[in-house]
């Protein structure tokens, strides 16, 4: 179907309507007018017609027609991306409206790491929603590097990570410390007491995190300086997968101690320390430099150690042997 393009590239947004927009992704998510139509309540002819004169509006086409339902095009894509986000946006802000009527005066966005959410921030949060009910902390969980990233973007309030990302313009404090250490299937070659380099462990196959974890990325680092490769056999998004992985005897992986311990017991899997100084890694709970909400800076202030602000690690420190992400 071929449209004319709109005469100008600035819409009315008066022709949009949040039911369209929820009807158009609608559509994307179940590849069908059909189901797009029943899932809205809407008549089939009464959905084919809002998303036609949708198309019109925009001159664009938003989805392919074919036997076995709809696709959508680039620019399908573009409108159910935006569509999406503007959904989820009204929905958080029903939610906050409702909040504030129980009370509840305050959201703050913190996007935390795996491991700070294994073993630092559930008590902590704990005693925090005791000492401030009127703030409710919404809880999210990315690599590190995907933290910095959200915090530099405006995405999240407060952001927990591993020192070694590149986080300049953040103000940060220290969270804690943990200790890498190396993973094994019971009864495998390596399992020993005495710590274990881990340039001797490369012979292995490895089970990491997602690619921007910082620790994937530090033993990434690890075996480039060992002049070894880094033969990584499988990809998961959590801890108790990984080990999950390591007991299915599919490879050996890196972990932090404190935070795995408990699914290490559990699976009967064995665990050695790394002599390798990097192993030994801080947590950062970070800001974005021009914060200046007091909620927010008293959260960071109450989750961090009591020590004065530090300056996080750079790229280039990291690579000259400080400790680097995970």
């Amino acid at each position: 179907m071929a449209l004319k393009p709109a005469a100008s590239p600035h819409f009315n947004l008066a022709r949009f309507d949040l039911i369209t927009i929820q009807l158009a992704v609608a559509c994307a998510t179940n590849g069908s007018l059909t189901a797009a139509a029943r899932e809205s309540h809407m008549a089939l002819a009464a959905a084919s017609r809002r998303i036609r004169e949708l198309e019109l509006t925009l001159g664009d086409v938003l989805f392919e027609r074919h036997a076995r339902g709809l696709k959508p095009t680039a620019a399908g894509r573009v409108f159910v991306k935006h569509g999406l986000s503007l959904l989820q946006t009204l929905e958080h802000m029903g939610t906050e409206l409702a909040d504030l009527r129980q009370g509840i005066a305050r959201h703050i966005r913190l996007i935390a790491s795996t491991a700070a959410i294994n073993q630092f921030l559930p008590p902590l949060l704990s005693r925090y929603g005791q000492v401030r009910p009127q703030v409710r902390v919404d809880l999210e969980e990315q690599v590190s590097e995907e933290v910095v990233a959200a915090l530099r973007e405006g995405r999240a309030d407060l952001g927990v990570f591993v020192d070694g990302a590149d986080a300049s313009g953040l103000a940060a404090q220290l969270l804690g410390e943990d200790q890498l250490v190396l993973v094994l299937p019971r009864g495998h070659r390596l399992a020993g007491r005495a710590p274990l380099a881990f340039a001797d462990a490369l012979d292995e196959e490895w089970i990491g995190l997602d690619t921007g974890a910082a620790m994937l990325q530090q033993q990434q680092k690890a075996a480039l300086a060992a002049r070894k490769p880094f033969r990584l056999r499988m990809q998961v998004r959590s801890f108790d997968a990984v080990c999950h992985m390591v007991n299915s005897g599919l490879g050996v992986a890196l972990l932090p101690k404190a935070a795995s311990l408990p699914m290490l017991q559990a699976m009967g899997l064995s665990w050695r320390s790394l002599a390798d100084t990097w192993a030994k890694r801080r947590l950062l709970v970070a800001v974005a430099e021009q914060q200046a909400d007091p909620e927010v800076l008293a959260l960071r202030n109450y989750l961090s150690a009591p020590s004065a602000p530090i300056r996080p690690k750079t790229a280039a420190r990291a690579k000259a042997g400080g400790v680097s992400p995970a």
